[in-house]
């Protein structure tokens, strides 16, 4: 039964949030919003709201670690299997502001909720500094996308897909209607899917961090790997890109900011999450600059790399759950060896590539 209730969540969260991505697209196209802010708000944050419904349902009813969990172990699914996933079908893309922009803001972003949470917890005052700057980050976006040009506007309506206002729902009426059902979808999902999500972690003798960090973070994960995947096989490379990005930002700023003030009390964080799983998720951000930096794009071989890390990261976390004695040489071995030679060889290949573009 808790398989079925999983799965109906599931299904859901992943309706719900189309329903309201679309109702809320086809309202603010009524109301003259443009489709470049449009894609940097609505669309791109849509698809994470299984996860701010997730999160949410889970601090609100005492799932802390279920609620870290998913925010954390998404980001890092995001990263290494959905762009390692994309990159293997095409060479992705990387559009310079990107690099300039939005993966710094991420990598920020990482690092602010590691600073945070070192006093052991994630408070509501923490909460309202995550969610006011993911408010000033948008007014940011909307104020610079009006300076954009055109052609670049242009770009933004063709990739992001923006729907035209016609068809069964172009009346607002409809549209709110979509909304609602988007969020009633939500909410009931999430509920589904959390209390299953408790149940496996009870009955495998797994942690509730280690569910959330793995099972429910890949479950809410489904709408950006759907956009990622589809967006690589159409061609708009550049849009699976993006889409991971600006999805781990909202991650962070907005639905652990939501989480942490709605929680009826502090989101304690686990000091095994602290001491490894947060590590993780701030160097898979951090790999994201050299490896954007070398030619704009990820090619095959570098999301292999990255995919192969996830493999590595989730063997790690099952052989930890299980409390397996290989775990005592697997850290040691992949903090001082793998990982070092790793980042030594992107340290390289950003260096030849920088003297190259300057010789």
């Amino acid at each position: 039964m808790s398989f079925v209730m999983f799965a109906i969540g599931l299904v859901a969260l992943i309706v719900g949030a189309q329903f309201l991505v679309r109702g809320a697209s086809k309202l603010a196209l009524s109301f003259g919003i443009s489709p470049l802010v449009l894609g940097l708000t609505v669309v791109a944050f849509g698809t994470s709201a299984p996860e701010l419904a997730v999160s949410v349902r889970a601090a609100w009813g005492g799932q802390v670690d279920i609620a870290m969990g998913n925010v954390v172990g998404s980001n890092i699914f995001n990263i290494l299997f959905i762009l390692g996933v994309s990159a293997l079908i095409t060479p992705l893309v990387v559009a310079p502001q990107l690099i300039r922009q939005e993966v710094p803001v991420m990598l920020g972003a990482s690092l602010l909720l590691f600073a945070l949470a070192l006093d052991g917890g994630i408070g509501r005052m923490d909460g309202a500094l995550l969610f006011g700057l993911l408010v000033m980050y948008i007014v940011f976006l909307i104020r610079q996308s009006r300076a954009e040009s055109k052609a670049t506007q242009d770009e933004y309506a063709r990739e992001f897909a923006a729907p035209v206002v016609d068809g069964w729902d172009r009346h607002w009426s409809m549209q709110l209607m979509l909304i609602a059902g988007g969020l009633v979808l939500l909410v009931l999902g999430s509920t589904w899917l959390v209390d299953a999500a408790v149940t496996f972690a009870r009955a495998l003798g797994l942690s509730e961090m280690v569910i959330g960090l793995t099972i429910v973070a890949f479950g809410t994960s489904l709408p950006e790997v759907a956009t990622s995947l589809v967006a690589a096989l159409r061609g708009d490379r550049d849009i699976a890109v993006g889409n991971v990005i600006g999805s781990n930002t909202f991650n962070i700023l907005g639905v652990l900011g939501v989480s942490s003030l709605v929680a009826p009390a502090e989101l304690p964080v686990a000091q095994a999450m602290l001491s490894f799983d947060m590590l993780v998720m701030i160097a898979v951000a951090l790999a994201c600059l050299p490896i954007f930096f070398t030619g704009h794009e990820i090619s095959r071989w570098e999301g292999a790399l990255f995919l192969g890390y996830y493999v590595v990261y989730m063997s790690f976390l099952l052989l930890a759950a299980q409390q397996h004695d290989a775990v005592a040489t697997y850290g040691p071995v992949m903090l001082t060896v793998v990982l070092p030679l790793t980042a030594l060889t992107l340290a390289v290949l950003a260096a030849r590539h920088w003297r190259g573009r300057h010789r």
